[in-house]
């Protein structure tokens, strides 16, 4: 049999010197991992780093994290805190277990929004957003109610079932978005702004069913929260299940622990009324009947009165009286009526008299003979003076000197100037001698 020589042909590890090799190994093959996971055996001693197992499902890894690396953040892990680590892989030598050495961590999942939440919380209470004088009172009988909500969750069926059964007289109107999501809250916003711009309500639901802090954070952005602030109608927030609680709720008007809480809180009850209706009903009616019978008897008691009084006589004496003044009124009536009636026969004469058709037929004639007048006037003054003219007609003709002309006679004139003397030219002046027709130019060449 052949007995083989291990030392010879294998190199054998001590337990020291693979765990070293190993971790050599490990470091220079990662230099630096991120690694998400949930804490759990958190250990703090009294050395200051601290220990812990990071899991997820299926897996864990142990890992480390010294005093110097914490002081960078602004939370303390504990059990259960879902975190993300920036760390290097190294083995702990002593007990042979590879490990994650943390240098950085910060929280994921609804740690991290709890610190957001505080912190958002903070500020808005200190922005007054939070204060109650800032609320805005709810209406005691809406007239209209909208709902700012997914359109298609339970939410929304729980609030119409409430509403319709406790008081289906108000109109509902949906403003629908999104509730869950990176862009939910833009979307809420969008959907509260439109409710105050179409101003169809007098009061608004914000509401949306149960889930993690994760899938209510829509309702803790500040965009949300300034918009409920903002809003001019009255909001009452019923988001989530009574232990959840989101910035929405601080800044709505009012808080309700359920959508379906919300829609109990805001309106009345249609059975309750009802109810209240009834007994006052019976209050008002024993009331009347009270009332009746109270001026029933001062009725009686003033019957009695005026009998002892013996009214009877008084009131013959005041009905002979207004059969007096009857008379007196129907003869007075009488006398203004004949009156009347002479004063509008005497109108109506003097009416007729002075009829304006009566006074137009005068005048009508009248201008007809003015016409006639004139046209007779005119007539003998043309003929007078056409005779007239046919007269100066006849004496211009015989005066005039073209009349001397046509029997052989001539004018002659200087420089227009009508010759009387022949002394008054010399020889060879140049004289005009207007013919009866025509005008001659001549020359002076003897003066006799």
């Amino acid at each position: 049999m052949q007995i083989n020589d291990i030392e010879q042909e294998y190199e054998i590890f001590t337990v020291s010197r693979l765990n070293s090799e190993v971790r050599g190994l490990l470091e220079e093959s990662f230099a630096y991992v991120w690694v998400e996971g949930e804490i759990s055996n958190f250990a703090a001693p009294a050395s200051g780093h601290w220990y812990f197992s990071l899991k997820d499902a299926s897996a864990q890894v142990r890992c480390a994290m010294f005093k110097g690396n914490q002081r960078r953040l602004g939370f303390t892990p504990k059990d259960g805190a879902h975190v993300l680590i920036k760390a290097r892989v190294s083995l702990y030598e002593n007990r042979g277990e590879y490990q994650l050495i943390a240098e950085f961590m910060e929280e994921r999942g609804e740690g991290k929004l709890r610190r957001a939440f505080d912190a958002l919380k903070k500020k808005l209470e200190a922005a007054g957003l939070f204060s109650e004088e800032n609320k805005k009172p709810l209406p005691e009988f809406p007239r209209c109610i909208g709902v700012v909500t997914s359109p298609t969750g339970a939410a929304i069926r729980d609030i119409l079932h409430v509403l319709k059964r406790r008081y289906p007289c108000a109109p509902v109107i949906i403003y629908p978005t999104l509730v869950q999501g990176s862009t939910a809250a833009p979307a809420i916003v969008k959907a509260l702004q439109t409710a105050n711009q179409r101003n169809e309500c007098d009061v608004l639901i914000l509401a949306r069913g149960g889930g993690s802090l994760e899938d209510l954070w829509p309702f803790n952005e500040e965009i949300v929260a300034q918009a409920i602030f903002q809003s001019e109608l009255p909001i009452i927030s019923g988001v989530g299940h009574e232990v959840d609680f989101t910035i929405a709720d601080f800044v709505a008007d009012m808080r309700a622990p359920t959508p379906s809480a919300a829609a109990e809180i805001l309106t009345p009850d249609q059975a309750e009324l009802m109810q209240l209706f009834a007994q006052q009903r019976q209050q008002l009616t024993r009331a009347t009947i009270g009332k009746f019978s109270a001026i029933k008897q001062q009725l009686e008691w003033m019957q009695k009165h005026l009998a002892q009084l013996h009214p009877k006589r008084k009131l013959t004496e005041k009905m002979q009286r207004l059969d007096f003044c009857e008379l007196t009124l129907m003869q007075l009536l009488a006398r203004k009526i004949n009156r009347l009636g002479s004063n509008m026969q005497t109108l109506d004469k003097r009416l007729h008299q002075l009829s304006p058709a009566k006074r137009v037929l005068g005048l009508q004639h009248q201008l007809h003979l003015s016409l006639q007048a004139l046209v007779n006037s005119i007539t003998t003054r043309v003929t007078a003076q056409t005779t007239a003219l046919g007269n100066a007609a006849a004496t211009l003709d015989a005066l005039s000197p073209l009349a001397t002309l046509n029997r052989g006679f001539a004018i002659a004139s200087v420089n227009g100037k009508v010759l009387t003397d022949a002394m008054t030219v010399q020889i060879n002046d140049k004289i005009n001698v207007r013919l009866a027709k025509g005008v001659l130019s001549c020359d002076v060449i003897a003066i006799k």
